[in-house]
């Protein structure tokens, strides 16, 4: 029986991905910081083997040494935010039984893309720290697949989102204020024109990336793949769309500020900053690529995956 390893596996994409690897008969080991349970509630766990480990805990080297001495066929790495543990990892991994070693990056990879809808391979210009380091793995990767034929595969996804977390408000941003706004019917301000874009997609289709990658491995060796819905929705049709979800008319309701102005009237620069680098990389991603090697095909629309994830903050009380 083939073994995969999936470090964060109670995560947003490893608590869908873990469930579809048991059930296609692979030998599983779920490795989170055991603080939390998994969001998807599936029989396939009860046959997984669980094991509590912290990537920030002890000395660098100590968690990739662990991961290694689980001699894995397959480790997918969905918890890797900087270059230095990717480096840590791959040679931690060398010498192992190791076939394929998948690494979640990120679309802020791309930072602002020059051409729509942005493809994988083009120049990428990280705006910030995060997607300056999901760049540079990214690129290490595949460099060393070309030099080395060390087995990689780059993930890229987009807003991930699903039933069970916060995610990504109309302002881009995560206040959920804003979800409890256009619930009530009261008005709510955008940036801009409201044409800038976010690029949501279900966690579990995320999952379906990877576990396709997993399953396409010959296709997918030393490639990067976008898990993204096949549509990209700007913050003004978000936003009216949510209202619709509510069953209000949005006329009248969404205010379109400058940036300067808009800034001025959040009072969290927390959500200022994070809505900054959502619509300062607005972008389309093309999951074309995706499509052709590994028959990536999403199951949920952008519409499906916003309201599945309100819905579930509505039934859990997270907007009264």
């Amino acid at each position: 029986m083939t073994s995969v390893v999936v470090i964060g596996g109670c995560g947003h994409i490893g608590s869908w991905l873990v469930p579809k690897l048991v059930h296609a008969g692979f030998d599983v080991t779920s490795v989170s910081r055991g603080k939390r349970k998994p969001y998807t509630d599936d029989s396939a766990w009860r046959y997984v083997h669980p094991l509590t480990l912290d990537r920030a805990s002890g000395n660098p080297g100590d968690f990739e040494s662990a991961i290694a001495s689980l001699d894995a066929d397959i480790v997918v790495d969905l918890i890797n935010f900087s270059l230095d543990d990717t480096t840590r990892m791959v040679d931690a991994l060398r010498g192992t039984r190791l076939s394929h070693y998948l690494f979640c990056s990120s679309i802020w990879a791309h930072g602002r893309a020059t051409v729509l809808p942005a493809t994988e391979d083009q120049p990428k210009l990280p705006l910030n720290e995060y997607g300056i380091e999901k760049a540079k793995s990214e690129a290490s990767l595949h460099d060393l697949y070309r030099r080395e034929g060390f087995p990689e595969t780059v993930v890229m996804p987009g807003q991930i989102s699903g039933p069970g977390w916060n995610i990504i408000n109309p302002q881009g941003n995560e206040d959920k204020q804003v979800f409890v706004s256009i619930r009530r019917g009261e008005t709510i301000t955008l940036p801009n024109f409201g044409m800038e874009t976010l690029h949501h997609v279900h966690a579990d289709d995320v999952a379906q990336v990877f576990f396709n990658a997993i399953t396409h491995r010959n296709a997918a060796l030393g490639e990067s793949f976008h898990a993204v819905g096949d549509q990209s929705i700007t913050l003004l049709g978000y936003a009216q769309a949510m209202y619709r979800h509510f069953g209000h008319d949005s006329d009248g309701l969404i205010t379109l500020l400058p940036w300067d102005g808009w800034r001025k009237s959040v009072d969290n620069e927390a959500h200022v900053e994070k809505t900054y680098f959502h619509i300062a990389r607005s972008g389309m991603y093309s999951i074309e690529k995706g499509q052709r090697l590994l028959g990536y095909r999403p199951r949920h629309t952008w519409l499906e995956t916003v309201t599945q994830s309100v819905d579930y903050m509505v039934a859990h009380g997270w907007l009264d």
